[in-house]
């Protein structure tokens, strides 16, 4: 995702989810200076989007995808398809995208078809974090990478579990210490 400034051009990423993962994913990428854009059901977190320098992509759903406690919602088949549309439109242009939509309790909505993928360039990545309810994308396999038209498409399972064990250990002796001051 890095660029050398004048050199290279950056890389274009594509986040689908505007929850707490779908924000870190934004924020890390534009670091590594991408050029991000995101996706979500829920206008309300356009300005959040926008506050850390992705553009929004933006699809007439009104208040439709927001569910009870601000969280998404399932759709209807006629607004999943103008969702698809949309993004698959964006997907010749798209480096990487990073998947993070997901209904609580609900499957993963399907938010990239088979034939979508097939537009991205050879070399492009979707990473699927939705993988463990179904992925956003048709062809994640939970726990896989695929390859499909030279797209790899990964499907983590469990990624706290990942996380650094160093991190944990330096947590806990740092309360350890704070007990027994």
């Amino acid at each position: 995702l890095m660029t050398a400034a004048g050199t290279v051009a950056p890389s274009r990423v594509l986040v689908l989810g505007a929850g707490v993962a779908g924000l870190q994913a934004i924020a890390t990428a534009r670091r590594l200076g991408a050029v991000v854009e995101a996706f979500d059901v829920r206008p309300a977190v356009k300005e959040e989007v926008m506050s850390l320098g992705a553009t929004f992509v933006e699809m007439q759903l009104g208040d439709a995808g927001v569910g009870a406690g601000g969280y998404a919602k399932e759709m209807g088949e006629q607004q999943n398809e103008l969702i698809r549309k949309t993004i698959a439109a964006r997907l010749p242009n798209t480096d990487v995208i990073i998947s993070t939509a997901s209904i609580p309790g609900r499957k993963a909505p399907l938010l990239v078809t088979a034939a979508a993928v097939a537009t991205m360039k050879a070399g492009s990545v979707i990473i699927d974090l939705a993988a463990e309810s179904g992925g956003n994308c048709e062809l994640t396999r939970a726990g896989e990478t695929v390859v499909h038209h030279d797209v790899s498409i990964v499907g983590p399972l469990d990624i706290a579990a990942t996380l650094a064990t160093h991190a944990s250990q330096m947590y806990s002796r740092n309360e350890y210490e704070l007990l027994v001051h």
